[in-house]
């Protein structure tokens, strides 16, 4: 079972490494076999070399910009759901995306297992 202080961490440190675009950060909140899904319906990430070239892909490579608010969260045994606000500027659309999004991240040890996240996003010419 997770408790609060624990949730705050984690999130704090993921939007940290998001903002800050930092690999090593996002990577030091997960198991080294944690499963990711950033798509639900679309095959899951699997481990830290998976999860590293997705974040040096999708975030470090493609975003700019980056501003995170952490709306909500919820706690249940070792399940911890979280809704925040986020926006970047898109180094490959030209556009500012505004996304609005969940997720369901199980916690083992102090560190995600399992990340699942469901989104929805807008986007504005730059």
């Amino acid at each position: 079972m997770i408790n609060n202080t624990i949730a705050q961490q984690i999130l704090k440190i993921y939007e940290e490494a998001w903002v800050n675009q930092d690999i090593n950060q996002i990577l030091s909140i997960f198991h080294n076999d944690a499963i990711y899904h950033e798509r639900v319906l679309q095959k899951p990430l699997v481990g830290h070399n998976q999860i590293a070239n997705y974040w040096k892909t999708k975030v470090v490579e493609e975003q700019s910009n980056i501003k995170f608010k952490l709306l909500n969260y919820y706690i249940s045994n070792n399940i911890l759901i979280a809704e925040w606000d986020a926006s970047f500027d898109s180094n490959i659309a030209n556009a500012n995306i505004h996304i609005k999004e969940v997720a369901i991240i199980e916690i083992e040890n102090n560190k995600i297992k399992s990340y699942r996240e469901y989104w929805q996003s807008e986007q504005n010419p730059l």
